[in-house]
């Protein structure tokens, strides 16, 4: 079997689509429609549900990506294991959850391009749920994500846990609230939140449901900067860490909403399927790095004292 035909097949699952995993791997459309149907030939059937599109593996296709996507990594673990200084090469992707991209697409990656500069670094974005789904089916091979209190990644996939942060509900500065509210005194409220799938929708959903409360989802938006924005402007109620509010330059146009009876807290995990291979070390070294720069956010924004309290500096200032 010809390990390019594997190749070119793994990239047609992962990317959705001959034209993108021609892009990838440098070669031309027909040449990898080529090498995915001489694979087809070599295993006597059909790896692709045709026609469709995006591309879907058939069932034996899924099978197929299971098993080719071990004998590539395989492959690349004896090809770094006999490189001259044991220099780790090939691919390394990882997916960030949202809430963990400005964190991550920083200091981890930087560190992992100067210790490792041999290892191609393949990032991915998405929420939470999506990316643990892509590390199962090894379509990545790591992924950082961000979980509601209470919420674990998959129990097949190695687990280690990176930060707790807390969370805070915010609105426009000219809101009519007391200075200490209940979450029933919020129901009245519309929210901002991310798309299904975003850990802070699943928190307020969840709590609201719990109470017996309505929950209005007034606006999806994907970043944080704009929910941020369109709390600032009374749109509605947003939940954010108090970090990423204190480095906004909308801190001081909102001001954060002190509930007495909801605390929320977020966790970050790095996750991974068992035994990485060639890719374990570089893995640990992205998770450590992320480590610090979440962890370090938490303590900057700890040391600061209430967020409530440095809103009205902002504002003030």
């Amino acid at each position: 079997m010809n390990t390019r035909d594997l190749e070119a097949f793994l990239a047609v699952v992962e990317t959705g689509s001959i034209m993108a995993a021609a892009a990838r791997l440098n070669l031309t459309q027909p040449g990898v429609t080529r090498r995915v149907q001489s694979l087809e030939e070599q295993l006597g059937t059909a790896l692709f549900e045709r026609p469709a599109k995006p591309l879907r593996p058939t069932l034996a296709g899924r099978e197929a990506y299971e098993h080719g996507r071990r004998v590539i990594q395989s492959i690349e673990d004896l090809r770094s294991h006999a490189a001259p200084n044991g220099a780790i090469r090939g691919e390394l992707r990882i997916g960030v959850s949202l809430d963990l991209s400005e964190a991550a697409l920083a200091g981890p990656i930087d560190a992992l391009r100067e210790t490792f500069p041999d290892l191609s670094v393949r990032i991915t974005t998405g929420w939470s749920p999506g990316l643990s789904e892509e590390v199962l089916r090894n379509q990545i091979d790591a992924a950082a994500l961000s979980l509601p209190d209470g919420t674990r990644p998959p129990e097949e996939l190695t687990t280690e846990a990176i930060a707790e942060q807390p969370v805070l509900v915010v609105g426009a500065r000219d809101l009519d609230l007391s200075e200490t509210v209940t979450l029933r005194d919020l129901a009245r409220y519309a929210w901002i939140v991310g798309q299904t799938g975003c850990g802070f929708r699943t928190t307020l959903r969840r709590r609201f449901e719990a109470e017996g409360l309505s929950f209005v989802v007034g606006v999806e938006a994907p970043s944080t900067d704009l929910r941020l924005s369109l709390a600032a402007r009374g749109i509605g109620l947003t939940l954010i860490t108090p970090a990423r509010l204190l480095r906004s330059s909308l801190c001081g146009r909102v001001r954060a909403i002190d509930l007495a009876d909801f605390a929320p807290v977020i966790r970050s995990w790095l996750v991974h399927r068992p035994n990485p291979g060639r890719l374990r070390r570089p893995i640990t070294l992205f998770r450590d790095a992320l480590t610090r720069e979440v962890r370090g956010e938490s303590a900057v924004s700890g040391d600061q004292g209430p967020v409530s309290a440095q809103v009205e500096q902002e504002s003030a200032g």
